[in-house]
């Protein structure tokens, strides 16, 4: 088990759980009931889907297409009941769903691609801040590790040097002083 896995496993968590909770809302919404191993499954469903795509900072360009198939493969698990005697109908057939049989409308349709849409942009924009964040605090914890690892500063010796520095005001500290001799050449007598 790496350091990084429990980071995986709570990534992996969140996203699979905002995936199934727009599943169930939707749903429950449009008028489906659900039940606990459907939810179930499908939590499971978007977990293993998700897993993979972990190991380092995702965009909206992988957001976006796994969110959408998650959608569409909730759709189907949550569109499906199963009776008292074991047979799957579709939820339309008894009139509890807005649609007929497993094929949306077009009102579900736009409403599904609306909410993943902004599902896909709200968790890029979360990833990304995430990872920001994680950035920031690797920098400062180097910047820490540095000064609290670096060697102790050698003492202050006056024979350093003899001369004191040259104190210039602020609007004169670039100027060059040319006047006089050269330095280092002797002067000589004629």
């Amino acid at each position: 088990m790496s350091v990084l896995t429990p980071f995986r496993l709570a990534r992996t968590t969140a996203f699979a759980a905002v995936c199934v909770g727009l599943g169930v809302l939707a749903h429950l919404f449009a008028g489906g009931t659900l039940s606990g191993p459907r939810v179930a499954g499908g939590l499971i469903l978007a977990f293993a889907a998700a897993l993979p795509w972990t190991g380092r900072e995702r965009g909206l360009a992988v957001i976006l297409p796994l969110l959408g198939g998650l959608q569409v493969a909730l759709h189907l698990l949550f569109s499906v009941s199963v009776s008292s005697a074991g047979d799957a109908t579709p939820y339309a057939e008894a009139g509890a769903h807005l649609h007929s049989g497993l094929v949306p409308g077009v009102g579900m349709l736009v409403m599904h691609g609306w909410a993943v849409g902004l599902t896909a942009l709200w968790l890029s924009h979360g990833e990304a801040m995430l990872w920001s964040l994680l950035r920031r605090l690797a920098a400062r914890l180097c910047l820490l590790l540095d000064v609290l690892l670096a060697p102790a500063p050698t003492p202050f010796h006056a024979s350093r040097s003899t001369e004191p520095e040259i104190l210039r005001t602020r609007s004169l500290r670039h100027a060059v002083s040319r006047r006089g001799p050269p330095m280092g050449v002797p002067l000589t007598s004629r």
